[in-house]
């Protein structure tokens, strides 16, 4: 670096740090299309409700819970997370129902449906970054080489932070034949990374696309964008309904609770499946995660208000991401399915399952945590009787689990 370089703007500077990883910023007609969508006003992509996409609070006081050498070792596995082994044996034979989900981790999740294979959020990568050497890294392996899945007629991707577009996964994809299905905005990343337009369906909000008799319909989600240290909110992200002939899905992607799941219930719903983001909450930023009673309340509003489908829980158990333990989303939205009367599966990673059969339910990560406080058992004790907890008992709960650090 030479003297004069002292003197280039810091976003010059900033700009020719950027990798590959880092993706593209829409430009040209994509940037005018995006422009035109009614979701996109003042320069920027909005949420359907108001939400603060920044962390609240004090940051050192978040630093110190973050960084505390006992509160990383609750946010971690105490052992070996028991994948299931998933083999194209396991998946080789057609869901007798027509409807098999197998989790593999995070967000990522192979839905058979009606004949096809949809992907959604694929991250296959060691960290969720745009650095090889920093950032989140996986707790537990990929249940299966990409490369051994097989052929997959869809990637739905739900937003371009990392840990849900992950560039070896998306470049590793783009040499077959798959087709994508990706908000508006998004596509700039995958064509800088190899995959062509003629590949790729960009959706704003409430858009459909059809592939092989499957329809996949971008809904609104609560949340926020970008992979960079500047976030342009230039990309959109979104939940998705994904039906067939005969069943329907949801995959909520990353999301505050809004009242628009009621909306959307009533527009695509009741599903068979909904894949529901329970993990990666906390009280700084509780307008853009859902806790697991949110998440709840989510599907049971995507389901008409009552009971009906199976819920899965994703996004969590594979990434470090917040304050809370490591096994709490999954216990808390084992109290809540109780709760409420919904079904809940619970598979390990890379464990297939089909919605309308036996469902897997055993508190796999128990023997790997450390002791769980539960607050939110004495938040709903505090709440009363009623048809579950809503948002509002979430938020104490969250105060609450705050108090417990």
């Amino acid at each position: 670096m030479t003297g004069a370089d002292y003197l280039l703007p810091l976003r010059t500077k900033l700009r020719s740090m950027r990798t590959e990883s880092f993706g593209a910023d829409p430009a040209g007609a994509r940037m005018e299309r995006i422009r035109r969508s009614p979701h996109f006003v003042d320069g920027s992509f909005q949420n359907p409700v108001g939400a603060r996409i920044r962390p609240s609070g004090s940051t050192l006081e978040f630093a110190k819970i973050y960084f505390h050498k006992e509160q990383r070792a609750r946010r971690m596995p105490t052992g070996t997370v028991p994948v299931h082994a998933t083999t194209l044996a396991d998946l080789a034979a057609p869901p007798a129902s027509g409807l098999r989900l197998t989790w593999m981790g995070h967000s990522s999740v192979l839905a058979e449906i009606d004949g096809r294979r949809i992907l959604f959020d694929p991250v296959w990568g060691e960290r969720c970054s745009p650095f090889p050497f920093a950032g989140p890294k996986r707790l537990h392996p990929t249940p299966v080489p990409l490369a051994a899945l097989g052929p997959v007629d869809v990637v739905v991707i739900s937003h371009d932070h990392y840990d849900h577009l992950d560039l070896p996964t998306i470049r590793a994809l783009a040499g077959t034949d798959t087709v994508f299905a990706v908000p508006l905005g998004v596509g700039a990343h995958l064509e800088r990374w190899g995959v062509p337009a003629a590949r790729m369906h960009e959706l704003d909000w409430n858009e459909t696309a059809t592939v092989a008799g499957i329809s996949l319909t971008a809904t609104p989600a609560r949340h926020f964008c970008g992979r960079g240290l500047r976030n342009g909110q230039h990309t959109l992200w979104a939940s998705w309904v994904v039906a067939g002939p005969e069943h329907r899905i949801y995959h909520s992607g990353d999301t505050g609770y809004f009242p628009g799941f009621r909306d959307i219930g009533a527009e695509h719903g009741p599903f068979d499946a909904t894949m529901i983001q329970i993990g990666a909450y906390s009280e700084y930023w509780p307008d853009i995660h859902m806790t697991p009673a949110e998440g709840m309340r989510a599907h049971l509003d995507l389901q008409g208000g009552s009971p009906h489908g199976v819920l899965l829980p994703i996004h969590w158990g594979t990434f470090n991401l917040a304050p809370h333990a490591w096994a709490e989303p999954g216990e808390w939205t084992k109290d809540a399915g109780e709760d409420a009367g919904q079904a809940v599966a619970f598979p390990r990673p890379g464990e297939p399952f089909e919605p309308a059969g036996t469902l897997p339910v055993e508190p796999w990560w128990r023997p790997l945590s450390a002791t769980l406080a539960h607050p939110w058992r004495r938040t709903e004790e505090q709440a009363g009787p009623g048809p579950g907890p809503g948002p509002e008992a979430a938020a104490r709960g969250d105060l609450d689990l705050a108090g417990e650090r």
